[in-house]
This record gives C-alpha cells, sequence and structure tokens, in this order.
C-alpha cells in the first residue's frame, strides 16, 4: 500500500499556498477592512468573497449527510476533475485508468496536464470489470475515473465492482455522481469516512437546476480536500454563486419535486420512444436522460435541428453507435421532440 504521500505530486506536497487576506485573520470578528486592497463602496460585491465557503459548506453538509471538512467546491465539477490531475499526477511520468465510454473531460484534463489516460470498455450491458480495471493499472497509476450514473450510458455502475476497486486499488478513485439524485440507490459520498483514497463528485448543474452558477463540490476525507484548497485559487467560488447557492439550499422540497416530475417524464419518454419505428433500443437508465439507438443517429439529428430541436448526437463514441442521448426536458419540449420524430 502506497502512503499518502507517495501519491502526491512532490511539489504540490511542498507547495507554500497563496495566503488570502481572509485566511489571516481566521477566527477573529472584525468589521474595518484594510487589509485587501478592495474599494469600500458598492457593498457586498466590493468584498472578496469567502476563500473556504464556510457558511455554504455547513450548510451543504446537513443536506449531503457529510461534514463541512469533507466539502470541497469548485467552478463546476470540472475544476474539481483538474485538481485531481495536478495534486496527484506528474506529467509525462504517471497515467490514470478509465472506464470507457464516460464524461469527456476526464480525458481532456488528461491531455491537458500531458498525462497518459488508459480507457477500459464497458461490457455490452454498459457494465464496468473491477478485473480489467485493475488490471490495466501499473506502478504509475496514480487514479481511477468511474461515473456512475455514467455519462452517456446512464447507468449505475454495480456497486459491487466499485467496491473492489476501492478495497484492490491503492490510489485515488474517482467516483462522479452527478446524476445521482436522479436515482434511488445509495450514494458513495457516504463513504469518504471509511475510504481514506475516495473522492466523491457532485454538483448543483443537474438536479438543482442551478447550471449557470457553475458550482461543483467534491467529497472526500480531510486530507485530500486540504489539498485541494492548497492548490485552487484562492476565490474561485464568487460571492453572487455562493449566495444563489444558499437560497437554492433553503428550497430542496421544490429540488425534490423536479426530481419527481422529470423521473415520470423519463419514464413517459422512454416508452413512447420504444414504439418510433426509427428506435432500435433504448438502454437502461437511473439520470436525467437516456441513451437510445437509433436507425440512423447522424440523419436524424440533423433532422432535429433544422426543427430547432437540439439533442447530443453520440454517434462517434465508443460502444454508442448510431446512439443520441436526449435529456429529460419539461413536458412541452418532450413532446415536441416526440411530435417532430413521429413524423420522420
Amino acid at each position: 500500500m502506497r502512503e499518502f504521500k507517495d501519491l502526491v505530486r512532490p511539489n504540490i506536497w511542498e507547495l507554500s499556498p497563496y495566503s488570502s487576506a481572509r485566511d489571516e485573520y481566521s477566527g477573529h470578528e472584525a468589521h474595518v477592512f484594510l487589509d485587501a486592497n478592495e474599494n469600500p463602496y458598492n457593498q457586498p460585491v466590493n468584498r472578496y468573497p469567502d476563500p473556504l465557503q464556510r457558511e455554504l459548506k455547513e450548510t451543504m453538509a446537513k443536506i449531503k449527510g457529510v461534514r463541512p471538512e469533507q466539502i470541497f467546491f469548485g467552478n463546476g465539477s470540472d475544476e474539481a476533475i483538474d485538481l485531481v490531475y495536478r495534486c496527484f499526477t506528474r506529467p509525462g511520468v504517471d497515467n490514470v485508468v478509465a472506464i470507457e465510454p464516460t464524461y469527456g473531460m476526464y480525458k481532456v484534463c488528461a491531455d491537458i496536464n500531458d498525462v497518459e489516460y488508459r480507457p477500459v470498455p464497458l461490457d455490452e450491458r454498459f457494465q464496468m470489470s473491477s478485473e480489467k480495471m485493475l488490471a490495466a493499472c501499473d506502478e504509475r497509476t496514480k487514479v481511477m475515473w468511474v461515473c456512475s450514473p455514467n455519462n452517456p450510458t446512464g447507468n449505475l455502475m454495480d456497486r459491487r465492482e466499485i467496491e473492489k476497486l476501492l478495497e484492490g486499488f491503492d490510489g485515488i478513485v474517482v467516483i462522479d455522481e452527478a446524476y445521482s439524485d436522479f436515482s434511488l440507490k445509495p450514494v458513495f459520498r457516504q463513504e469518504v469516512s471509511r475510504h481514506p483514497r475516495l473522492v466523491v463528485l457532485n454538483t448543483m448543474s443537474k438536479a438543482w437546476g442551478c447550471a449557470a452558477i457553475r458550482l461543483g463540490m467534491a467529497f472526500a476525507q480531510k486530507e485530500i480536500i486540504d489539498l485541494f484548497n492548497k492548490v485552487k485559487y484562492p476565490y474561485n467560488i464568487n460571492h453572487l454563486t455562493q449566495e444563489k447557492a444558499m437560497e437554492m439550499l433553503r428550497s430542496p422540497f421544490e429540488v425534490d419535486k423536479w426530481v419527481k416530475i422529470l423521473l415520470l417524464e423519463r419514464e413517459r419518454m422512454i416508452e413512447a420512444f420504444k414504439l418510433l419505428p426509427i428506435c432500435k433500443k433504448v438502454y437502461p437508465t437511473d439520470a436525467n436522460f437516456f441513451l437510445a439507438k437509433m436507425t440512423d443517429a447522424n440523419k436524424i439529428y440533423q433532422y432535429l435541428v433544422e426543427n430547432g430541436i437540439i439533442v447530443r448526437n453520440r454517434n462517434r463514441v465508443a460502444l454508442c453507435g448510431n446512439c443520441l442521448r436526449i435529456t429529460i426536458g419539461t413536458k412541452s419540449e418532450n413532446s415536441q421532440l416526440l411530435s417532430a420524430l413521429r413524423q420522420w
């Protein structure tokens, strides 16, 4: 078993983080701020935001069932994804292993950071094999990426297979649960206290309807969260984002209502797609979207674009030939899509 220090990029382990003005007086009450070269006018946006988002973390912790010190907030989940590479992988030296197909930013961030990316294909049911994932590793494998529910396939990965990774891999296992609010299965974020190498991603972009505020999050043990906070830019979450997030967290029952409506619409859409002559198969899903194999994805996609309806063409993605990914919209939006496809 590698020590945690051996997983961290050496220069990051030795890094002295930037000390923001707001960090230096932490623990003391203050009412006169003459430390950060701010303009004293135009409150409240004239002041730098809390660099560690303490109030927001206290509130989020209660909703997510974790401790505040186990939460990292990022500018979208993409910031947390990039931080995993910057903290744990050495450019041109280390590698990561990921399921395939999956969310494209794992590979994009690997390429940006000059880290070898090793995709392991899912089976015909879009399920992962822990045995194949572990077989793809060597002594320089630092991270494993698992998206569950997966994007673009929509399905949950077999929990037993994920647990085998957590038990059998001595590096960092990242489980992206961006779509977990649409599933009734237990989430892995509540397991971070038991697994010191586990990082679980989540977001306010999906079930919470807040894609525009760009608030992603990572859950992990404090040792990992402290590392992320050490490397992130000082004020990565702006005041307006924190304010809007706090407002949304006061309305969890509204979000529950949205999720229930979307799940009902998802079932309606799946059943309707199965009756379309141009649809060959609809794959099982635990997300707010589904993957459908069509007779000719490229032509159908272009036809929909010409009719002002945008879906996601996944025809070129591994194992997703002739597939379209359909996000569940409002009942009206969904009906417009069905109407257009019935006229094909």
